[in-house]
């Protein structure tokens, strides 16, 4: 069985510029292979722009006439790029390919970069493409044929220290890409954006030769000759490449919401603000190929606007598109661990009794209802302020086996408002049913404490189903697990994004000393427990729970759930052990039946000595016996040391003092924050592992100021030998 037939070039003629070296040359090359004739441009100069020369150039052309192909050199910058073109046309008499390569690099941070390092990277990049590309069009309009790349980059897409000009110009080419591939597509033009990973003069000294050795141009090559085949159809779309890799990138939208009931209705920041989680929900995207198509969806609010306002409107219903990978997400926020067997079944997808936990189904509901007419409809003179809403209780119990993955849909009912002097309390029910089927799969009641909001409503409600004390005797069972400093930051993520849980300003705002736990991601915690001490872990026999949130609790505290089993209901009361406080009251899980065990318990000691405490230590005496050398370094760096992903100790690198000591920065902002684990700390500092490396496999994580934590190096270096 024969190949595929080769992918050829003869009769046509490519211009790669920036062809010295790196990418340029790989496309260079592998386009002469394949019988095209090639203009290999290249200044000559270095990355960040200066010098020039015509070595580089000649030594491709000469390379590529030597395996028998066709190419001239080229010495313009692309600024020039009328002069890239007649170089092409006055050799080889067409030009069928451009492939805008030429680069460099002028990085700086965004408040010390000047006007030339902004200028020179927009004109090599975004300009010396215009420039190059739009001398080459009249050509490839005549022929009705031709084939652009614009060379773009991650930092682009999704920003980078150090880089804003650099970044704008790649993200700029984008826009130009997708403009030129509706100006071209009915000429048999094709445009598109290769996004790269590769060793080049941008990343020489940049990155570590081991890793250099992974990204070689020649893996990407193929993938940009592929775009330029006339076999090749793709027009207008973002392709990424590295290491032997490919894949597609574009945008995406939310359903986003509508801010006004009426076309004639004004819309204000309070309405944008009220709606905001439902503008910004990206549970549900949608990808649009024209800006017409763009267009479209904005008409067709409008007209939906205009129809529903001589409807009747429906009652609150909110859908949620979730997946399996959503499911062990939020069974990892709150709490799930592959240690705890009875938890595996909500941790892998492929396990036969794969489920989700039952209380999955409480993260959206105080979510939509803060977004939902239940409070905008009757507290109307009422601002919607996270910070001055509190979840009070929570019930939910299960009609319906839980789907592993799904789109849902909640409905909203306002049942009472309670009158609690200058505060309120809203009594609400939330029913969420399949959306394919039409089967209630929960429903539940939430109580909202409104701060300020009082002066309405009624006194008592017999809507509302009550908490119940446990019985007065020693818990029958206990289970302890600590949370992690993270928790809230990773259970967040499963839908509930108050900032009270994760920004420190707002905390503090609102009373506390730091972010703290969402109530519900202790309720979590704590109907695992019951689940694994009383059903083997099996959601199959939950029924339903209701607790009240008493205290809140602050991440990396841990939490002792009490447990009393009366027939198949077991009360629990939850604490934390720090300070035995009680923060969940009341609580009780009914099960279909019980399977009682041995309960199982989780701890860690944060206070246990750490391989990396001595690597502190020998940085410590550095400091102390050359505080003027480390002074030059002038920045500040927090340190987070993981053991298995969990954080166990955290330690300031204060330069400016200078002085290093565990614990968080004394009344100074942090420059850069590294997390890593514990052994990859020590193998840093033993030089067996580069930082470098590290960081492009995420095994080290750094926010902040990037690019100082290079001066490090010497740090570390100069302590290998006390290790």
């Amino acid at each position: 069985m024969s190949g595929p037939e080769e992918l050829r070039f003869d009769g046509r003629v490519v211009i790669v510029t920036g062809a010295g070296a790196g990418l340029g040359r790989a496309y260079a090359l592998l386009f002469g292979s394949r019988g095209a004739s090639v203009v290999v441009n290249d200044l000559g100069g270095g990355r960040h722009g200066d010098g020039s020369s015509t070595k580089s150039a000649d030594a491709v052309v000469d390379e590529i006439k030597k395996n028998g192909g066709k190419a001239v050199a080229n010495y313009d910058s692309v600024l020039d790029g009328a002069k890239i073109v007649k170089t092409a046309i006055d050799t080889f008499g067409r030009i069928d390919v451009v492939v805008n390569n030429a680069g460099i690099l002028r990085d700086r941070s965004f408040a010390k970069m000047s006007e030339e390092d902004w200028d020179l990277v927009q004109n090599v990049h975004l300009k010396g493409a215009f420039k190059t590309t739009q001398a080459a069009w009249p050509y490839l309009v005549k022929q009705r044929y031709g084939r652009i790349i614009m060379t773009a980059s991650n930092s682009g897409l999704y920003g980078n220290f150090g880089q804003a000009n650099y970044a704008a110009a790649k993200m700029g080419l984008v826009g130009l890409a997708n403009t030129l591939s509706i100006e071209g597509q009915g000429r048999n033009i094709n445009t598109n954006v290769i996004i790269p990973t590769a060793a080049s003069r941008l990343t020489e000294n940049i990155l570590p030769p081991e890793l250099l050795e992974q990204l070689k141009p020649e893996l990407i090559a193929p993938v940009v000759v592929w775009l330029c085949h006339e076999k090749c159809t793709e027009n207008g779309s973002i392709i990424e490449s590295a290491t032997g890799w490919a894949g597609k990138s574009h945008l995406v939208s939310s359903s986003g919401s509508a801010l006004r009931q009426d076309p004639s209705d004004k819309v204000t920041p309070e309405d944008v603000e009220r709606r905001w989680s439902a503008i910004t929900d990206m549970s549900s995207v949608k990808r649009f190929d024209t800006i017409e198509e763009k267009t479209a969806q904005l008409v067709t609010q409008i007209e939906k606007v205009q129809s529903e306002n001589s409807a009747p409107q429906e009652p609150d219903l909110f859908k949620h598109t979730y997946s399996s990978q959503d499911a062990i997400l939020y069974a990892l926020g709150v709490g799930a661990s592959v240690q705890i067997p009875s938890d595996f079944r909500y941790l892998y997808e492929n396990d036969n009794d794969f489920s989700v936990l039952p209380t999955y189904y409480t993260v959206q509901a105080p979510k939509y209802c803060l977004t939902s007419t239940v409070l905008t409809d009757n507290l109307p003179d009422f601002q919607i302020d996270p910070t001055k809403v509190l979840h009070g209780e929570q019930y939910i119990e299960v009609c319906k086996q839980l789907p592993t993955e799904g789109t849902v849909e909640t409905r909203f009912k306002l049942l009472d408002i309670l009158d609690k002097g200058k505060n309120a309390v809203l009594v609400v029910q939330h029913d969420t049913f399949d959306s394919t089927t039409g089967d209630k799969l929960t429903t539940g009641q939430l109580t909202l404490f409104i701060i300020g909001g009082g002066g309405r409503g009624k006194k008592t409600s017999s809507n509302l189903i009550p908490i119940v004390d446990p019985p007065k005797r020693k818990a029958d069972a206990s289970v302890t697990q600590q949370t992690s400093y993270d928790q809230a930051a990773l259970y967040r993520l499963s839908g509930d994004t108050n900032p009270l849980h994760i920004d420190k300003t707002l905390s503090v705002i609102s009373g506390y000393k730091r972010p703290i736990l969402h109530g519900l991601c202790s309720l979590g915690f704590s109907v695992r427990h019951v689940l694994q001490t009383y059903a083997n872990g099996d959601p199959s026999l939950f029924k339903a729970v209701k607790t009240r949130f008493v205290k809140p609790i602050l991440p990396g505290e841990t939490l002792r759930t009490d447990m009393w089993q009366e027939g198949n209901r077991i009360h629990f009361q939850t604490y934390t052990v720090e300070n035995n406080t009680l923060a969940l009251a009341g609580g009780y899980v009914d099960l279909k039946n019980t399977i009682s065990k041995q309960p199982e318990v989780i701890t860690r000691s944060t206070s246990e000595a750490l391989e990396s405490d001595a690597v502190f230590t020998a940085i410590k005496e550095y400091v102390k016996t050359k505080p003027a050398e480390v002074k030059k370094i002038n920045a500040v760096f927090l340190y987070h040391i993981l053991v298995k992903g969990k954080r166990q100790a955290t330690w300031t690198l204060d330069l400016k003092k200078p002085e290093v000591y565990r614990g968080e920065p004394k009344s100074v902002k942090p420059d850069a924050t590294l997390t890593l684990e514990d052994a990859d700390m020590v193998q840093m500092a033993l030089g067996k592992l580069n930082p470098q490396v590290a960081f492009m496999r995420g095994k080290l994580k750094i926010s902040g100021n990037v690019m100082l934590t290079q001066k490090l190096k010497t740090l570390m270096e100069a302590n290998k030998s006390k290790l």
